[in-house]
């Protein structure tokens, strides 16, 4: 099953683990996910470590930044814990060469 809106009481929603991994499966930097979604970087770095973010807005911004990136998210259901994947037909940029 897929994602759909979420609110603060919902049990599905995003979690710093999801967040790590579609970032990851992006090749996103927290700088990344902050300059596509508005979210200052230390927001996302608190949010994955702790879960901390007082607005629910503010991981919805995160949230639909990388959906718009090709993400989705997946919930628990009987065959399987949460997590993330890429939508069909989307397709990476080619890898960061580090320096």
């Amino acid at each position: 099953m897929l994602r759909r809106k979420r609110s603060h009481t919902h049990a599905d929603m995003l979690t710093p683990a999801q967040l790590r991994a579609a970032r990851a499966l992006l090749g996103w930097t927290r700088d990344d996910l902050a300059a596509e979604s508005g979210v200052a970087a230390v927001t996302v770095k608190g949010f994955e470590y702790l879960g901390a973010d007082s607005k629910m807005s503010t991981v919805q911004k995160m949230q639909r930044a990388l959906e718009a990136a090709g993400i989705q998210f997946i919930d628990e259901d009987a065959t399987g814990g949460v997590g993330v994947r890429l939508r069909a037909g989307v397709r990476l940029p080619a890898a960061k060469k580090k320096r």
